[in-house]
């Protein structure tokens, strides 16, 4: 292959989308491989009470609007079914479900994708596997001894199961207060606790604002190290349900504990709360484990990235990565790469006919590829 695409979510087919738009061949000269048993990214694992009303900034994939949804239906199933169509509409061809095991240095410019339907030999490889996939767990004295049930964001299963229950929330992003507010309704009781005073952004959200955030996460990234969220960096919306949450108590924070008990949780003041259930809305970290190989972690942990393209590698591009971990984003970061990919394939084409040229050693002439390529 020219060009693997690891992951099938917005930044995967935003990639291969453009792909076929420079004129390369699902299953001829690249393959989108997706681990996912369908389609929807991480969109598809999402807890049902999350309708698609209530998503945010869900943008459309390059090509293809998504219009008339149901804003009552869950937003996995809306998603999925767009995401379905726009594979079928633009025939992408996801392989699926395919487990990329490791990138390897496979010589003579290739790089080798071993996964659970073979090996491929590619040119340059778009990663696009997001974060789904490494919920961030913290780690707390007598975690173990703790009697009631722990989970994680990935594991939210709607508000319904906490019914009754004393719950402890622990995290201060977006998904933390969606879950507080949800599980406030219905259950016993509630705390929140996060590691540092929750902010809450009043006034516009535009265009200027939004740049900012994303270029305070594109310097982490570009200096090697790991990526903090668009939405990390942004604060808190203070929209009506969020300060009718504050007005009822539903968001009076405490600070971090510091032990977890048998029954709950604990501060050095001593301070307690008890608890059925910790909820740890923690975040996730990249997915990127299967790059290890190829040693592009800098030592502040991250792998510096200059757009999208690894810094330690040119022909590895990281979409859905940092600064364009975001739906419009992902998009945008798609076709990015894309572009520096092409180039990056034309100019590795030696002319037809020229001793060792690409074409001549490794499928199809020079001259058919560079008309592909066109």
């Amino acid at each position: 292959m020219d060009v693997v695409v690891i992951g099938a979510g917005q930044a995967g087919l935003s990639g291969a989308y453009h792909l076929r738009r420079v004129g390369l061949r699902p299953d001829v000269d690249f393959v989108v491989l997706d681990h996912a048993p369908r389609p929807g990214g991480a969109w598809q694992f999402r807890w049902p009470s999350l309708t698609y009303g209530k998503v945010h900034g869900m943008h459309a994939l390059p090509g293809m609007e998504l219009t008339g949804a149901d804003d009552t239906r869950p937003s996995s199933e809306v998603i999925g079914d767009y995401f379905t169509s726009y594979e079928d509409a633009f025939d992408l061809r996801v392989h699926r479900p395919v487990h990329v095991r490791a990138v390897r240095e496979g010589g003579r410019g290739r790089l080798l994708v071993e996964t659970s339907e073979g090996t491929y030999a590619t040119r340059a490889l778009l990663n696009a596997t997001g974060t789904w996939d490494r919920p961030f767990w913290p780690r707390y004295p007598g975690q173990e001894t703790f009697r009631g049930r722990q989970l994680h964001t990935a594991q939210y299963p709607g508000p319904e199961a906490f019914a009754g229950q004393r719950v402890v929330v622990v995290g201060g992003g977006a998904s933390g207060t969606q879950h507080l507010m949800e599980i406030a309704e219905v259950a016993a009781g509630t705390a929140w606790v996060t590691r540092r005073p929750p902010v809450f952004r009043e006034g516009p959200f535009g265009e200027v604002q939004g740049r900012e955030a994303v270029a305070m996460v594109e310097e982490r990234v570009r200096r090697g190290l790991p990526p903090r969220s668009v939405v990390s960096v942004t604060g808190l919306p203070l929209n009506d349900a969020i300060q009718r949450a504050r007005a009822q108590g539903v968001l009076d924070r405490l600070p971090m504990f510091d032990r977890i008990t048998p029954d709950g949780v604990a501060w050095d003041d001593g301070r307690t709360v008890e608890a059925d259930v910790i909820l740890w809305a923690t975040g996730f970290r990249a997915a990127i484990d299967h790059l290890a190989p190829l040693r592009l972690r800098e030592p502040g942990g991250g792998i510096a990235v200059d757009g999208t393209r690894a810094v330690r590698d040119e022909r590895i591009h990281l979409v859905g990565y940092g600064p364009s971990a975001s739906t419009i984003g992902a998009n945008r970061a798609g076709r990015a790469a894309v572009t520096e990919i092409k180039r990056l394939l034309d100019r590795d084409i030696a002319p037809a006919g020229s001793p060792g040229s690409a074409g001549e050693t490794e499928g199809g002439s020079a001259g058919e590829l560079t008309a592909v390529h066109s």
